[in-house]
Order: C-alpha cells, then structure tokens, then sequence
C-alpha cells in the first residue's frame, strides 16, 4: 500500500472509532491513550487468529521456542526435555537461556519460564515448581565438623553467599532466628548453579533449591543434612501472552510440563 492509502485507512478508522488514535509530532507519530487500547485488543485478537490459522493447516508442526532462566534451564528442563520431544516428534525446541525477561510482541517466544510471584499483565502463568531452600554442602566438609547432627553446626562452616536473605529466613524456622553467621569475606554468587559448583568444591555451605539439585543428592556431589525447607512465597512459572492460550503446542508442552513437576508442587 502506498503511504498516502495508509493515511487514508488510518483517518476512516479514527472516523469509526470517534477519536484520534495518533498524535502528530515533528518527528513522528505515537499512539493516543485510545489508540494504546486499540493496538493491545486488535494484536491480541489477530493472534488468536494467527494461532487459529496455524493449527488448521498443521503450522504447529514446527518449531516451540522457550526462553528459560539458567538454573531451572540446566539443573531440570535439560535433563527431562528429551521425553518431551520423543512424545512430540513432530514437535521441535529451540530452548534460549536467559536471565532477561522475554518480550513477547517484539521477540520471537512462544513461552518463557521465569521466577516470581506470578503476577505478570497480559501473561497468563501457571506455578511449575515452588521457590523452596535449604543448606547443601559437600559430604567432605560435612565430615570436617565428624558429621552434622544440628542445624545449628552449619555456623561452624564458611557459608556461601551469607547476605542472601533464605539464610535468615531458613535460621529462623529451625529457631535459630538469632544466630549470627561468622563474618568473613562476602562471596556471592548470582545463579544457584554456580554457587552449588562452589559448594561442590568444598568452599562452604549453599543454600538452593532442592528440586533442581536431585541427582547431586543421588550421586553425592552434595548433602542436604536437613530435611526442614523455606519457601518465600514465590516460585517459577511457564507464561506465554493470554491471547496463545489455545495455541496447540503451547497447550501441549504445557501439560507435559505440569505432569513433569506435578511431584514438587504437591510435595
């Protein structure tokens, strides 16, 4: 269409709906309020529309993409995503690793996995794994101390990342809400991931979650001594745009996805 059609589809649409739906500037345009309106219920309207189309001549038959965040990526996604592709065959992942969070119109996601409360607008989200926590360490320096019999033996250890607030949080369910962790050198670390590598090492006691740390437990990379567990409220959870919630292969990777933590949430 030429510039001067466009112009004209615009002005009969702001005719039918009563009010301008652009503002003019020197250098451009911007939507109005009601034009900000229009845009997010006629993008969402025209992806059901997409889906819709899709799913008819088999379009899902392609590729699901995922943005997970690190550690639920490596220490849980990874090591189950190949049944998912074996009942799925049809079905290919392309996975992107990122602490970033997705950004649905403009980036090529169909679903994302992110850790919070939940509350995201224009995302419809459903609880994977609750954000539960507790010490782990590697059984070498457990046996530094002649084993851990209370929880209280754990200050007698170098804590990793001792200003995370699970510590305090974690302290004060076994009553030790007053204790105080040795001060020492501040080692934090970003990701569970590497934080558990450094417990692992030897380098002092973590605390993660323990549903993303199970075959460490299996196999003795790590020890958690206490079975006593935190939870802050919050968790991680598969969302994807409320306009996709028909979308053929988000619903089916979603309910592979909720069979596959079923065993954390009711836990």
């Amino acid at each position: 269409m030429t510039q001067a059609a466009v112009s004209y589809q615009i002005k009969i649409l702001e005719e039918r709906v009563g009010s301008p739906l652009f503002e003019r500037f020197a250098r451009g345009v911007g939507l109005t309020q009601t034009g900000q309106k229009l845009f997010h219920h006629s993008s969402a309207a025209l992806d059901i529309l997409s889906d819709a189309y899709s799913d008819a001549i088999g379009a899902h038959e392609g590729t699901l993409s995922l943005s997970v965040i690190p550690t639920f990526a490596t220490n849980f996604l990874a090591q189950r995503l190949g049944r998912f592709q074996l009942q799925h065959s049809d079905l290919a992942v392309r996975m992107e690793i990122s602490e970033d969070l997705s950004d649905f119109a403009t980036g090529n996601v169909d679903v994302a996995i992110r850790s919070g409360r939940g509350e995201w607008d224009g995302l419809a989200s459903h609880l994977l794994l609750p954000t539960t926590f507790t010490p782990m360490l590697a059984p070498s320096l457990a046996n530094s101390l002649g084993g851990l019999n209370r929880p209280e033996d754990l200050l007698e250890l170098p804590i990793l990342s001792r200003d995370d607030p699970w510590w305090q949080a974690w302290l004060s369910i076994v009553g030790l809400g007053a204790a105080t962790i040795k001060s020492g050198d501040v080692r934090s670390f970003g990701s569970q991931i590497v934080e558990a590598g450094a417990a692992m090492a030897g380098h002092g006691v973590a605390m993660l979650t323990p549903a993303f740390f199970q075959s460490e437990i299996a196999n003795g990379a790590l020890l958690q001594p206490f079975d006593t567990v935190g939870d802050d409220g919050s968790g991680y959870w598969l969302v994807y745009p409320e306009s996709r919630r028909n979308s053929l292969k988000i619903k089916r990777f979603r309910s592979w996805l909720a069979k596959e933590t079923q065993f954390f949430r009711e836990g």
